[in-house]
């Protein structure tokens, strides 16, 4: 088993949980973040009246913002943002050195 799915209570924005894991006596810190990007954005790009080019423009927004995430950190998940969201939360991992 390489991951284990631990419940944690709401998080908000830029809100960060360290975790700490015991293996064999060994301990284990693990950070996360959860940071909210921009989903429902005026911009050149919110001016498309198709719904497929809405959603492939909030993707588009959402994956350059990823890239230039922070690289000390990993993406662990993007969270379905609810219907008329302003923004989309993603969980980061720090990565172990």
């Amino acid at each position: 088993m390489k991951e284990l799915c631990i419940p944690v209570p709401y998080m908000k924005e830029d809100e960060k949980a360290e975790v700490e894991v015991t293996l064999q006596g060994r301990k284990l810190k693990y950070d996360f973040r959860v940071e909210s990007f921009p989903w429902e954005v005026e911009d050149a790009l919110s001016s498309l009246t198709e719904p497929l080019e809405r959603s492939l423009a909030r993707i588009y927004r959402l994956k350059k913002a990823i890239e230039g995430y922070d690289n000390s950190w990993e993406l662990i998940q993007i969270f379905n943002p609810s219907e008329n969201a302003d923004h989309v939360q993603v969980l980061y991992r720090k990565k172990i050195k």
